[in-house]
């Protein structure tokens, strides 16, 4: 007999065969710390490891993928999107000199599909792993009526640690300090509004069309996960002096690195350092889209920057090589009139 709620179109069942499903995949994303398994009411952390700092301090962070999951959707790939996620969340803290502890995540759905949600939490757990957080607890919540019953969103916190004196940030910015771009994989999580309404819409373009520049389908270039940075960038931030970094995320390169730039400072970033990726001209000529409006939308190659000594530097990008990730210096740190904009662009980026 079929209960009321399963009447209502919400299927208990299925989502414990959804549990059954992550359960390995959650069990792959643990670090010594967490207690318990899957299926408590909360996920157990031990923080007796908070003892062996002097001062410490906690950082977290809360985001979503936003309309990339609407392409997850659209061609029915989900196992990509949880990178995405972690990526946005472990790379929020680690700008700050916070290493990731755990993650916890929240997928909202019109019907649960056991399947489909198993590979979206395989994402987030295979993710969580390469940054070095466990993945300690979520939850799955079916929306019939409030969602079509193919859709579902998701979303997430993390939590990390840093010590006091570690803390990075806009007080530790000096004059004549470098900017040290780190290579996006893509266009990450951000400005998927734009990139739909362009491509898809305006353009008319399908998402299976095989686009010779990209060397793959549109839709394969705009799955293109999150790169996750922060085991990288903590090993720079162990081994050379770094003073800040920005998590190049919604409102581009220039208003993310003007939140880590104390007044009477700057950042100035030459774009003759970087060719943007083609996915990222393939947007702007579609749309004719202005040159301040694609900045303001998308990272244009650039994931992650980092403030540094000049000193800092020839260390700094041996061990991001070493990583895998293509770095560059793209400017610097000078001294601006108090009130005035913390970051500029100049120059034009070489085609």
């Amino acid at each position: 007999m079929t209960s009321a709620y399963a009447a209502s179109g919400v299927d208990v069942a299925a989502g414990e065969r959804a549990v059954e499903l992550m359960r390995d995949h959650v069990r792959a994303a643990r670090r010594p710390e967490v207690l318990g398994g899957l299926g408590g009411f909360a996920g157990l952390f031990d923080a007796s490891a908070l003892k062996g700092f002097d001062h410490p301090v906690l950082a977290s962070s809360t985001d979503g993928v936003g309309t990339k999951v609407a392409i997850a959707q659209a061609l029915d790939r989900h196992d990509t999107i949880g990178y995405d996620l972690v990526g946005m969340l472990v790379d929020d803290l680690v700008v700050v000199g916070a290493e990731p502890w755990f993650v916890t995540d929240y997928i909202a759905c019109g019907r649960v599909v056991p399947e489909k949600v198993a590979a979206i939490v395989a994402g987030v757990a295979a993710a969580c792993a390469e940054a070095g957080a466990a993945l300690i607890g979520g939850e799955t919540a079916e929306h019939p009526g409030l969602m079509e019953l193919w859709e579902y969103d998701l979303a997430g916190a993390t939590t990390g640690v840093v010590e006091r004196d570690r803390l990075l940030g806009p007080e530790r910015v000096r004059d004549q300090d470098r900017i040290l771009a780190l290579a996006a994989s893509g266009l990450h999580a951000n400005g998927y509004s734009l990139v739909r309404q362009v491509c898809l819409r305006q353009a008319g373009w399908r998402l299976e069309r095989h686009v010779p520049e990209l060397g793959q389908t549109l839709g394969e270039a705009l799955l293109t996960p999150t790169r996750v940075y922060a085991p990288a960038v903590l090993e720079v931030m162990a081994a050379v002096e770094v003073h800040a970094g920005a998590h190049i995320t919604g409102g581009g390169l220039a208003a993310n690195l003007a939140r880590v730039v104390p007044d009477g400072l700057r950042v100035v970033v030459d774009r003759s350092t970087w060719t943007p990726p083609p996915i990222f001209a393939l947007v702007q000529a579609l749309g004719a889209v202005s040159q301040p409006d694609i900045e303001a939308s998308l990272n244009q190659g650039v994931g992650l920057a980092l403030i540094l000594p000049e000193a800092s530097l020839p260390d700094a990008q041996a061990l991001l090589t070493a990583w895998g990730i293509a770095c560059w210096d793209c400017g610097q740190v000078e001294p601006v009139a108090a009130g005035a904009a913390r970051a500029k662009l100049v120059g034009r980026h070489p085609r």
